[in-house]
């Protein structure tokens, strides 16, 4: 048998599992701000208060995921767990979360956004975050699995929004069956032993309580975390309300609907190309400048988007959202195995990226919100816009580059010293 086949069936299997678990969040997220408003009746403000709750509870949830996942290593018991929850996402919509919404809709707010976490928001954040230790525990790029989440979301993409139209419920019922497949792909899934001797990816000293304190007291954490605020505050908290937007452009609710699905489709399609070439565009020039590219796509496409009031023009904006998903998650798990030790690698990118961008969702949604009401969208991306380039020129002093010797990094905690990273095998 080749030798590489157990490697390649490896490969396979993660990539599935991502490409069911986007499509699964897809079918029923992708959409998730125009159900609260069409179907559950939500106005601005309050949709905006929902995305805020969503983001304390994923704040919460996302640095636990972490911690947990750096004591278990490879191990994918929080995986399963994270497919449980997905898979009754039908009937938590539809028994629980809509009627508490209509009736008692703060008790709803709180419920959701603690069963959004624990299924979504922290197990997305989670199942990435363990694609990137598989990836480069194979010695391969994590671009070339994450592509097949991509691809995934882009195929549920096509017709959620003609599912949608019919009844959400159909959306509903598609993330929970697919979340069973999910579930059966990695059961199947097996990390190889020889990888598992061999690496230089998972730390034989499993990170304790005290390295969360020493990761929070070093100065790159923070620094980078200033980029987070800058920049992919703006990108997330624009994105969380733009079908609304986008939907504003065309003639009927059922049209932008079905439109914004279909261009939902063509920006993960170009996710998934991006995916393809962006990280050899990283290795060449660097994470840091990988970084501040994103953030200046990120400032010319809301202020692009704030300035149009074409609907062909604000189509053709709409798929440019694939290309900085791309570039941020290649230059962010780039940069973490570059200024980070890998004991807390997955803590830094639930806790340090993950958490920070709901954080976000706590701070700048609420008041978002208000200025979608009082100003419109138009001049409110404008504004966020202006905000992700002021922060991508703070950031190009800011962010560290890559260092090149272990030497340069005891300037920093030893408990949390960068440790050199094996060149990735193509």
């Amino acid at each position: 048998m080749n030798s590489s086949t157990p490697t390649r069936t490896a490969q396979i299997k993660m990539s599935t599992f991502i490409f069911l678990y986007f499509f699964t969040w897809s079918s029923s997220f992708g959409l998730y701000a125009l159900w609260l408003s069409q179907k559950v009746g939500l106005d601005s403000i309050t949709i905006g208060s929902v995305f805020a709750i969503n983001g304390v509870f994923a704040v919460v949830m996302k640095p636990v995921y972490g911690y947990i996942m750096d004591k278990i290593g490879m191990s994918k018991w929080l995986l399963y767990f994270v497919c449980a929850i997905s898979a009754l996402m039908a009937p938590f919509f539809v028994t629980v979360y809509q009627p508490l919404l209509l009736t008692h809709t703060t008790i709803g707010i709180v419920i959701g956004a603690f069963y959004l976490s624990l299924g979504w928001y922290a197990g997305v954040a989670a199942s990435e975050s363990y694609a990137d230790r598989f990836s480069r525990l194979y010695g391969l790029e994590f671009g070339r699995i994450r592509m097949w989440g991509s691809l995934g979301w882009a195929m549920a993409a096509s017709v959620s929004g003609l599912l949608f139209n019919y009844t959400p419920l159909a959306n509903f019922l598609v993330s929970s069956t697919t979340s069973v497949l999910m579930l059966v792909v990695l059961v199947s899934l097996k990390i190889g032993d020889e990888q598992l001797r061999n690496n230089n990816v998972i730390s034989a000293n499993k990170i304790v309580f005290s390295d969360v304190i020493m990761l929070l007291k070093n100065r790159k954490f923070w620094m980078f975390s200033l980029y987070v605020a800058g920049v992919a505050w703006m990108m997330f908290v624009a994105e969380q309300q733009f079908p609304r937007y986008f939907v504003s452009f065309f003639d009927t609710k059922e049209q932008g609907n079905a439109w914004y699905g279909y261009l939902s489709t063509v920006q993960s399609g170009m996710e998934f190309v991006m995916m393809m070439f962006i990280p050899v565009l990283v290795n060449h020039f660097g994470a840091k400048k990988g970084l501040l590219l994103c953030g200046c796509v990120v400032g010319l496409r809301l202020i692009a988007s704030g300035l149009t009031s074409d609907p062909l023009v604000i189509s053709i904006i709409k798929p440019f959202y694939g290309v900085e998903i791309a570039l941020l998650l290649i230059s962010v798990f780039k940069y973490i195995a570059e200024h980070f030790h890998k004991k807390v690698n997955a803590t830094m990118y639930l806790l340090g990226y993950q958490a920070m961008i709901y954080v976000g969702s706590v701070v700048v949604a609420p008041p978002a919100g208000y200025l979608y009401d009082k100003i419109g969208f138009a001049h409110t991306y404008l504004m966020m816009g202006c905000c992700a380039l002021v922060f991508t020129l703070i950031s190009a002093f800011t962010l560290s580059r890559c260092q090149s010797t272990r030497a340069e990094s005891q300037t920093f905690s030893p408990a949390l010293d960068t440790s050199p990273v094996e060149p990735v095998k193509h």
